[in-house]
């Protein structure tokens, strides 16, 4: 018999795959709708990983903060407390776990918004649970230090994210808050070179061209701060292209 992918309100089933992560993880999944619950649970027992349920965002949040997993499974819309204050309070408690949050919410400015809330990856319902998996095991193969990187480096100029600190050749450096964010994203891009549009969106959060020099001002007086009294400038001027930060 054919099996189909998970749909809501459907009563088929896919048939389930094995996982290709060597050892079982554990797993929380926060779902209030029972049949998709059962639906994640069922799979992801199949594929040899443990898993835990909670039912509404409250317990799912005691449950995470109090309990050792590997990656947490989040529904948006939950009783009690929406999915995106769960994840953001486990980002402000400093918790790295990997975060696969679920959604019929579609739309691109709502799976912007989850992610900016700290989740890791989206996917919208209806769902197959081979999808759900591979998503879950690309989050899992992810190295631990990254997701732990607390400072940003490039040269003898580094940005400590915990204690908002910037210093450069032990010298520290007063930045304001816009041109710390800038700072941060092209850190988080070091050797990339980083578009105008990409630091709209990055930075000051427009998704459209404002017509306006805001990004070079900004990056101009960035580079008095970072660079003016240096011997070799950090940050670089593409033209045509954008910016970038590297230290050759």
């Amino acid at each position: 018999m054919t099996r189909t992918p998970y749909c809501s309100g459907s009563e088929g089933r896919e048939a389930w795959p094995q996982s290709r992560v060597g050892d079982g993880m554990r797993i929380l999944v926060i779902e209030d709708d029972a049949k998709t619950a059962d639906y994640i649970l069922k799979g992801l027992g199949e594929a040899g990983h443990r898993a835990d349920h909670a039912v509404d965002g409250r317990e799912g949040l005691h449950r995470a903060t109090g309990g050792e997993y590997d990656a947490l499974i989040v529904d948006r819309m939950l009783p009690g407390l929406d999915g995106l204050s769960i994840v953001r309070a486990i980002r402000a408690a400093d918790m790295t776990v990997p975060v696969l949050i679920l959604s019929a919410l579609a739309h691109v400015d709502e799976r912007v918004t989850g992610l900016r809330a700290g989740g890791d990856d989206y996917l919208t319902k209806p769902f197959a649970f081979s999808e759900l998996l591979a998503r879950l095991e690309a989050l899992l193969r992810r190295p631990h230090a990254i997701a732990q990187q607390t400072v940003l480096t490039v040269g003898d100029l580094s940005m400590d994210l915990l204690a908002r600190r910037v210093v450069r050749a032990g010298q520290p450096i007063e930045l304001r808050p816009q041109e710390y964010k800038l700072l941060e994203y092209l850190l988080r891009h070091a050797g990339d070179v980083v578009t105008r549009t990409m630091l709209f969106e990055g930075v000051w959060d427009f998704h459209f061209d404002p017509q306006t020099n805001v990004v070079d001002v900004h990056v101009s007086r960035l580079r008095q701060k970072i660079d003016k009294g240096f011997d070799k400038p950090l940050i670089h001027t593409h033209r045509g292209g954008g910016y970038s930060i590297r230290a050759d």
